[in-house]
């Protein structure tokens, strides 16, 4: 392809065995959430995983404008200072990356290498997405709202802006932000200073970073990230089922002390108190989280959701033993979707929600 130096570079076959070079330089630009805080309801802000797809920018906000465009009755070109003086909203959201736990699939697809870390939860403030789009008055005809970024790259030989869509129902719910402000304080250039979409319930890739561009428009919206990325595919040259909502899944706090390499877990005998989080897509609550010993399943006492988005507080009391041990936990939601005991295995590594297990040796 002209002027397209990576067009036929990019192959990817699935691997068994060890993580490439190009997966670890991917894993040092990305940074995963410490299984320790998943003590903390709201993430620490150095604390909250990170995906990001091609640069982390430098935006300047003096000079930044938010264009609104295609089927709307008044084209935008909004200052922050212009969606600051809307309307403040603020959300707690649990969000997780869609390809957290693909690095657990065998094979795997060689790309970011999550294992369980690619989830947090922070408090988004912004302004209701929705209030912009009555502003420029969207025309009867406009079926697909597409979100761009100013992050421009290559992926699988495709130069792009990154970019997703929603539908005008989702994107005109009152819980979509245009947030300018993480956990109280302006974001983050990593977080997509100076703004960036969310959207709760559904997996991080829908939460557009660094967004400049808004585009209503009267067919689907084709870009790479929604037509060809963020699919659950079976195999090659299967059409897919996009990927939206997250999906019901827990995972567990390390209990006592880690070996530096390993990051097996050291205990002692007696009651040993296990706690960590659950949570699932579409805001729907945690019904029952379960906790499994060596295989046998208990269960485990489950806080209230405490906001609609936001992950869900379980505890278990365990005795235990001296020797070796694995613990597992499994989470059921108020829909009635449990998490499997093994991957449901994609070609591209998403949407992993198989059961958390660790491995404890108990002293």
């Amino acid at each position: 392809m002209a002027g397209n130096p990576f067009s036929g570079k990019d192959a990817r076959p699935h691997v068994e065995g060890d993580f490439a070079r190009e997966e670890l330089a991917l894993a040092y630009r990305n940074v995963a959430l410490p299984l320790e805080a998943l003590a903390y309801d709201v993430t620490p802000v150095g604390l909250h995983y990170t995906l990001s797809h091609f640069d982390v920018l430098r935006l300047d906000e003096g000079g930044f404008r938010l264009t609104v465009s295609g089927r709307v009755a008044r084209p935008l070109a909004l200052a922050l200072a212009d969606i600051r003086r809307l309307p403040a909203h603020t959300l707690r959201v649990t969000m997780e990356c869609a390809g957290n736990g693909r690095g657990l699939m065998v094979p795997r697809y060689p790309s970011m290498p999550w294992l369980y870390e690619g989830v947090s939860t922070a408090e988004w403030t912004g302004a209701p997405l929705r209030h912009v789009l009555e502003e420029a008055g969207l025309e009867r005809d406009a079926v697909d709202i597409a979100f761009l970024g100013a992050d421009r790259g290559f992926d699988r030989g495709v130069e792009h802006d990154y970019g997703r869509s929603l539908t005008p129902a989702d994107a005109l719910s009152d819980d979509v932000l245009l947030a300018y402000a993480m956990n109280g304080a302006p974001l983050l250039p990593q977080h997509g200073f100076p703004l960036r979409l969310v959207v709760p319930g559904w997996f991080g890739m829908a939460s557009v970073k660094w967004l400049t561009r808004i585009e209503a428009l009267d067919r689907a919206f084709d870009g790479f990230q929604q037509a060809v990325g963020y699919h659950y595919r079976k195999f090659a040259g299967d059409p897919g089922v996009p990927i939206t909502h997250a999906k019901v899944k827990s995972l567990i706090a390390p209990p006592g002390i880690p070996d530096w390499y390993t990051r097996r877990r050291l205990v002692e005998r007696g009651t040993v108190a296990l706690a960590g989080r659950a949570w699932s897509g579409a805001g729907t609550a945690i019904a029952r989280v379960e906790v499994a010993v060596d295989g046998v399943w208990r269960d485990a006492v489950v806080a209230r959701q405490a906001q609609r988005f936001t992950w869900q507080a379980w505890h278990y009391g365990w005795e235990a033993t001296p020797g070796d041990h694995e613990l597992a936990c499994r989470a059921t939601d108020a829909r009635g979707a449990t998490q499997p005991l093994e991957p449901d295995w994609n070609t591209n590594g998403m949407g992993n929600n198989a059961v958390h297990r660790i491995q404890v040796t108990v002293r």
